[in-house]
């Protein structure tokens, strides 16, 4: 049988043959080159941790998973252990294993998920507050040693508040506490939160505040982080303490505090003087002061020991005691002076008296007395006889008075007349008018008369 003719041999055109090798190297750097870094959110599985120090997991979502490698100077950066079943959030290159072929995420940087974009909120906001001086220690006031009331702004019905009721009443349990209600969770928090700061800063009827939260994950602290929380905080007039969450965690409130503690506990700590400190202070404030009034006694009592010895030698009883004895010698010298001169006196009375006898005045009186009566005599006869003499003188002046008198004039019948009231003497007609009062004298008593009518002939 004849072979069937074979078709005729063509040149074909020359291939790009990829080796495995070259595949998987160009296929990289298309991935490296093309996506970059990215973020990548998914839940941990399959993690292993071999010598190397290098981490291996699968993120997966619901409908896929993707194998990702981490490797040990990039994990031990990391502030905590992940584990299967977390959610994380993965700051990653797309990357491709060439020996196996495998596509594969190379994770530079692992967070927990929710919690990135929360972070780097807060790191923003921190960073721009502080720029602005809200977090300068120097602006920070001091806290109160012994507050007369203490404001607490926290959820009423929280574990915060009865921890710190607890703490305030093991410590100084005579200082009263003011709460000021405020949620402290959820968007509505942060509003009401700066309103409340505001209002208790107002109102000044606290000395000192705290502003505390019990712990929770970001999400849940998040009101203490917003800005119009910092700004209340920083403009409160009064001293804030903040103790929010647990020691580990630090909100932007925190660094807009006064002073931060690490729990609510601890800002109670702070706020509140130790009560068995303040007793043993007042035991050693007593203790010093006993020793001091017991120094001061004691000088007191030498200077008074100083003082009565002085009294003793000064005291008036013994210059008494002193002046009387100086007294008896002076009355013993003043009898025996007496004494002498009466003595003295007596003999020169004695001389006086005997000089008295030899001049006896009794017989000069009984002369004085004749010569007396003799005078006497005399001077009542020449008394009478100048009696005599002046009464006949009398008689002969009253005879020629009686002869010139007025008196003798009016016994005859006439009368002196003269104006009334002691006037002149009416001698003349003309010296009066019609109607005229008139005084006419009598021997005997006056008249009172009117003029009717005058003739001047």
């Amino acid at each position: 049988m004849d072979q069937p003719a074979e078709p005729p041999v063509t040149a074909s055109p020359r291939r790009d043959i990829y080796s495995v090798s070259r595949l998987n190297r160009e296929v990289r750097a298309l991935l490296d080159s093309g996506l970059g870094l990215l973020w990548v959110e998914g839940e941990i599985s399959n993690l292993s941790r071999p010598g190397s120090g290098h981490w291996y997991f699968t993120l997966k979502d619901r409908d896929a998973q993707v194998r990702c490698a981490m490797f040990r100077m990039r994990n031990q950066l990391l502030g905590f252990t992940p584990a299967d079943g977390m959610q994380v959030l993965a700051r990653a290159r797309v990357g491709l294993y060439e020996p196996r072929g495998d596509y594969q995420l190379i994770v530079e940087h692992l967070e927990e998920a929710g919690d990135g974009l929360l972070r780097r909120a807060y790191e923003e906001l921190k960073q721009r507050l502080a720029a602005e001086g809200l977090f300068d220690p120097a602006r920070n006031k001091p806290l109160p040693p012994l507050p007369a009331r203490i404001g607490v702004i926290t959820s009423p019905t929280g574990a915060a508040i009865r921890d710190i009721l607890t703490v305030l009443r093991r410590r100084f349990p005579a200082i009263p506490v003011l709460i000021y209600p405020v949620p402290v969770q959820g968007t509505a928090a942060a509003p009401q939160i700066a309103r409340m700061i505001r209002r208790a800063g107002q109102a000044g009827d606290c000395d000192v505040l705290i502003l505390a939260r019990g712990g929770g994950s970001l999400e849940d602290l998040w009101a203490f982080n917003e800005e119009a929380v910092a700004r209340a905080i920083y403009d409160c007039p009064i001293p804030l303490v903040c103790g929010v969450g647990h020691e580990v965690d630090v909100s932007i409130a925190d660094f807009a505090a006064d002073q931060r503690a690490a729990t609510p506990s601890a800002a109670a700590e702070l706020v509140s003087p130790d009560g068995a400190e303040w007793l043993q202070a007042f035991a050693a404030r007593e203790k010093q002061l006993l020793q001091r009034l017991l120094q001061l006694q004691h000088g007191k009592r030498q200077q008074l020991s100083w003082l009565q010895k002085r009294l003793d030698q000064l005291h008036p009883g013994r210059r008494l005691r002193d002046q009387g004895q100086r007294l008896d010698e002076l009355e013993q010298r003043l009898q025996r002076a007496w004494r002498a001169q009466q003595r003295h006196a007596a003999a020169r009375l004695s001389g006086l008296g005997n000089r008295l006898h030899q001049h006896d005045p009794r017989r000069r009186l009984q002369h004085h007395r004749l010569q007396h009566t003799h005078l006497t005599h005399r001077l009542h006869q020449a008394m009478h006889t100048r009696l005599q003499g002046q009464r006949q003188r009398l008689s002969v002046l009253g005879r020629a008075l009686d002869t010139v008198s007025p008196l003798a004039t009016l016994q005859r019948g006439y009368a002196i007349v003269q104006t009334t009231g002691g006037g002149a003497i009416v001698r003349d007609a003309t010296q009066v008018e019609t109607g005229d009062q008139i005084e006419a004298r009598l021997a005997r008593g006056r008249l009172l008369c009117t003029v009717n009518e005058k003739h001047e002939t």
